[in-house]
């Protein structure tokens, strides 16, 4: 991650981020509190999101973090996490469904993928965004002011072969930033999703070989690997007040590896 200047471009907001106990999630959790907005990190693994909850106050300062253990997938943890944000903050601006399955599902063809791992898939990629931002939803309206953004992938345009599960998942979430979109619109609250190219993070990615990668950035127009701060970078600008005109958009963030 790159070094950021302190700004206050949010202070008084918000941002409740899940899955930021690592990856592009924890890159937000940093990106966001540094430019001023108070932070929840939503995170299944506990000891990830208490981690990076420190760094976010190492590097932006005490009292701009908390970290959050839930399941974005359980309607009853989800609640208990907006009403503990609520409690802790008193509000919430800005709502980041970052969380999701991914590196760790193997390659294999769609026939061969067990049902329950397709259901575990959904369970988290689809449930966790609408669960998520429905219970966010009434907060922000109380506000007439809010941004869902919500984290769906390239290869949703690509059609990759042998995720279906993953790639059905985050084609679902295309279709949910545009109907919220239309639902929420009314009441100042914008709805988009970013489409991340091949985003290589401290994550390990196993299925990807190194002449794979060099595919991937033979694909691209801009001949360099895609960073969390390049999505980082889309995701500050939709939640800013610049931001608040654009709803309803599937951003691809990949450099150039797909035009839509």
């Amino acid at each position: 991650m790159t070094d950021m200047t302190k700004t206050d471009t949010f202070a008084g907001r918000v941002a409740l981020i899940t899955g930021a106990g690592q990856g592009i999630g924890r890159v937000f959790a940093k990106g966001f509190a540094c430019a001023g907005a108070k932070i929840a990190i939503v995170e299944l693994n506990e000891d990830s999101g208490r981690s990076v909850a420190a760094e976010v106050e190492a590097e932006c300062g005490a009292g701009t973090v908390i970290a959050i253990r839930a399941d974005v997938a359980d309607p009853a943890a989800v609640d208990a996490a907006v009403a503990e944000t609520l409690q802790a903050f008193g509000r919430i601006d800005i709502a980041i469904n970052n969380a999701a399955i991914f590196s760790t599902l193997k390659m294999r063809p769609f026939e061969e993928i067990p049902f329950d791992e397709w259901k575990q898939v959904m369970r988290v990629n689809v449930d966790g965004v609408m669960l998520v931002s429905k219970a966010c939803a009434p907060v922000m309206r109380g506000k007439r002011h809010g941004r869902i953004i919500n984290i769906s992938s390239g290869v949703v345009t690509m059609g990759r072969p042998h995720y279906l599960h993953y790639v059905a998942s985050k084609a679902a979430v295309v279709g949910m930033t545009r109907a919220m979109a239309r639902e929420l619109g009314a009441d100042g609250i914008t709805v988009n999703a970013l489409l991340p190219g091949a985003t290589f993070t401290e994550i390990e990615r196993e299925t990807v070989t190194p002449e794979q990668k060099t595919q991937i950035l033979n694909m691209q127009c801009i001949k360099r690997h895609e960073t969390a701060d390049d999505l980082l970078a889309a995701a500050l600008y939709l939640a800013s007040d610049g931001g608040e005109f654009v709803t309803g958009q599937s951003i691809a963030v990949d450099g150039g590896t797909t035009f839509r």
